[in-house]
């Protein structure tokens, strides 16, 4: 969902849809690191996954030949990425094959799709968003999971917690660790971090049941 640029530094030959949701050279490598966090959770292909700010399906075009058909869902404003993501990174033949469902509006929507969720995904989606927007998603995707469900998504960790209202494209905004535990629990959910790299700096987190945290792996976890 989001161009992150680094100063003096242009991709003029980069595909637009790949440019757009990050640094286009590092495509393959953060769409294979979404696919082995969420596989070392528990994914398998018999799971059901919403892949929440899907872009130009740089983690769907690993979890949408993975997964069953129907069991990925993707959740992306921007309706051109997901089209040129198709027509460029998986083709009509398998999205015939394996039937993903796309919803293109805003406000994270979740209960769109009209299923629970056995894992959520937000990767590079807190990392721009207000404390609001963040809750608004929370909010919406306790509705749309079970008891068992994990919801795996990133942030930058700062000192302070950002303030703003707007959705901060292409820059960054970060916060304090403890601040979306609270919001977490507030909407009925526990957060805990996750022990797992980056390439853009960012940190893990899975939100989850409070009576499901037996769920995540011990090699995954960082005390808080």
């Amino acid at each position: 969902m989001t161009v992150h640029t680094q100063p003096g530094t242009t991709w003029t030959t980069a595909p637009g849809y790949r440019m757009f949701v990050g640094p286009p050279d590092k495509y393959d490598v953060v769409a294979a690191m979404q696919f082995n966090v969420m596989t070392l959770l528990g994914l398998r292909e018999h799971h059901v996954l919403l892949d929440i700010g899907c872009g130009s399906l740089r983690g769907g075009r690993l979890f949408i030949p993975y997964l069953l058909a129907g069991n990925y869902c993707g959740l992306e404003p921007e309706r051109w990425l997901v089209e040129e993501g198709i027509r460029h990174e998986l083709g009509d033949e398998l999205i015939h094959l394996k039937r993903p469902a796309f919803h293109h509006e805003t406000d994270f929507p979740l209960t769109a799709f009209g299923r629970q969720f056995d894992y959520l995904l937000a990767q590079s989606i807190f990392s721009h968003a207000s404390l609001e927007q963040i809750r608004r998603c929370v909010e919406q995707a306790r509705l749309v999971m079970h008891a068992r469900s994990l919801f795996a998504c990133t942030f930058f960790e700062g000192k302070e917690s950002y303030t703003g209202r707007e959705w901060r494209y292409p820059d960054g905004v970060s916060y304090r660790f403890d601040d979306l535990q609270e919001l977490a629990r507030a909407c009925g959910l526990a957060a805990q971090r996750l022990h797992w790299p980056h390439p853009n700096g960012q940190c893990w987190m899975v939100l989850f049941d409070p009576a499901g945290e037996e769920r995540i792996p011990d090699l995954m976890r960082i005390g808080t």
